[in-house]
């Protein structure tokens, strides 16, 4: 993917990414529905009672239906999908361990989609993975396996030794036609490709194409590497979360930086990026994926030892009645009532799941080189922010409003913090916005 540049069609696409556990190996699962038994803390929250898992979330990223990309998003993968081809994917994990397990997801496919085998092993740079670390991945103790359309598997555990914040090579290899592919639009790394089977190539030499989303491919979870518990944070949102206007290749999203803040205070927690661009809290769109009310459970809760998530929403859904773009359809106008409701059903959720849920301001809209704002929709980011702030509703808050605000003009974000569009953080801003990030609170 090319970052968006101001011209008029990349304003379009900006707004289309603005803002935008099991413990048994080989599951396939579809997302839990929420459980009635629950026990009742002294705050009044309801909490389910959940058990401990060994198990972290190190990376991970949330998928959406297959959609073709353009001039500014650069190509992918997803409509063709792949027949006859290895994929090769890397990816940074948050935290470490000693043994490692994959999660795939078929959940947009129309039909089973056949893995002839997978492999996980250190990246070396590029596609290229050191030859003595390779693990062949198993499912059910089967080097193979079906996931069938709707559904996410995991894999077995295979004893691999990691450490917070290096990159694993993840290879997957189908020989049989896979059909449009689930995927992740803007991974802002790159994926490889390569003809027949390359499972254990070193990858100098056959993995020749590239393209910057991820397939299939959802999670990468760790064990060993900390205290048994619930030691997952996952932050949820759009492209503030998904890191549009970050540096691509660079690990430079404001949930990268808290990753390493926690790797540097030798706290053992799993950051999962669960950001999808042009999302939004109260409607899907073709670009954005299904509505954040609607993933919530597969994204977040359903996340292996989920202690909290981090949500930044809204910003889209006040923005996109402002462009009408094929892209972030449907886009109705919305009220701050209605985007307080939808924040208050996340908190109700993540509670009855014993999650703690911290809520993030909506970042400055006003000035972005595309019509994102208006002064009706100013009016509720204002409404929104002050509810975020003041309510305590929210278990704790970030103020990205206040971080990413510029001083001489709090509607306008901050010079130096944010992308050539106007509106997204730029790295320096994203590792301002993790570093206002109190870690107790986590």
């Amino acid at each position: 993917m090319q970052n968006p540049t101001p011209s008029v069609r990349v304003a379009r696409l900006s707004i289309g990414v603005l803002a935008g556990a099991a413990l048994i190996v080989g599951i396939v699962h579809n997302s839990p529905t929420f459980s009635a038994g629950a026990a009742v803390l002294s705050s009044g929250r309801a909490v389910q009672s959940q058990p401990a898992t060994p198990w972290v979330g190190a990376w991970g990223t949330a998928v959406q239906r297959p959609v073709g990309g353009n001039e500014d998003s650069g190509v992918n993968w997803s409509q063709q999908g792949f027949a006859d081809q290895s994929v090769r994917q890397v990816v940074r994990v948050s935290t470490g361990g000693t043994s490692v397990r994959i999660r795939l997801s078929n959940v947009y496919g129309t039909k089973p989609l056949r893995l002839s085998g997978a492999t996980i092993g250190r990246s070396a740079g590029g596609a290229i993975v050191w030859p003595e670390t390779f693990r062949k991945l198993t499912f059910g103790r089967s080097t193979s396996t079906v996931v069938p359309a709707g559904r996410e598997l995991v894999s077995d555990a295979v004893p691999l030794t990691t450490s917070p914040l290096e990159r694993l090579a993840v290879t997957l290899r189908f020989a049989e036609p896979t059909g449009p592919a689930t995927f992740h639009r803007f991974a802002l790394d790159k994926t490889y490709r390569a003809k027949g089977d390359r499972l254990s190539d070193v990858g100098s030499e056959t993995f020749t194409e590239s393209t910057n989303s991820w397939y299939y491919l959802s999670g990468v979870e760790v064990a060993g590497g900390g205290r048994p518990g619930r030691n997952t944070v996952v932050t949820l949102g759009d492209s503030l979360v998904d890191g549009v206007g970050a540096t691509p290749g660079a690990d430079s999203r404001f949930p990268d930086h808290l990753a390493e803040r926690l790797a540097a205070a030798r706290r053992p927690f799993g950051v999962v990026n669960a950001g999808i661009g042009s999302n939004k809290l109260l409607n899907d769109s073709a670009c954005g994926g299904d509505k954040a009310l609607a993933r919530l459970q597969r994204d977040v809760l359903s996340r292996p030892g989920v202690r909290s998530m981090i949500v930044h929403l809204g910003a889209n859904d006040l923005g996109a009645p402002q462009v009408d773009d094929p892209c972030v359809r449907p886009n109705p106008k919305v009220t701050a009532k209605q985007l307080i409701d939808g924040h208050r059903a996340l908190i109700r959720a993540a509670h009855a799941h014993g999650v703690k849920a911290i809520g993030m301001t909506i970042l400055p809209m006003k000035g972005a080189l595309f019509p994102i704002w208006s002064e009706e929709a100013e009016r509720a980011r204002q409404t929104v922010n002050t509810w975020i702030r003041n309510s305590g509703e929210y278990d704790a808050v970030v103020d990205v409003a206040k971080v990413m605000s510029d001083p001489a003009d709090p509607l306008k974000p901050r010079p130096g913090y944010v992308f050539m569009d106007g509106l997204h953080s730029n790295d320096a801003g994203n590792h301002a916005i993790a570093a206002s990030i109190d870690l107790k609170a986590l």
